[in-house]
């Protein structure tokens, strides 16, 4: 039996909105110790960036997300200042 080799992997240029929203999460993945947790925040910030996903407080709030070491307050305000500054 042969093994093929994996896929190439594409990845998103530093300038894009995507690699923005996942740098957010990577910011606070200490707050976040499972990391499909991370990568459906990131997503989920991408939505609302682009117009179509709720904002942060929202967003937090209905992920059902698994946030250690910080209050779910606290978190949504250090990520919406963190979006400020890529608008």
């Amino acid at each position: 039996m042969a093994t093929l080799p994996p896929p190439k992997t594409k990845y998103f240029p530093e300038t894009s909105l995507e690699k923005k929203c996942y740098n957010i999460v990577k910011l606070f993945k200490d707050y976040l110790p499972i990391t499909n947790d991370g990568n459906r925040l990131a997503f989920g910030l991408y939505k609302f960036m682009t117009g179509e996903g709720d904002p942060p407080d929202i967003l937090l709030r209905s992920s059902k997300l698994k946030i250690e070491g910080i209050t779910l307050d606290e978190l949504v305000k250090k990520i919406s200042d963190e979006i400020e500054k890529i608008k």
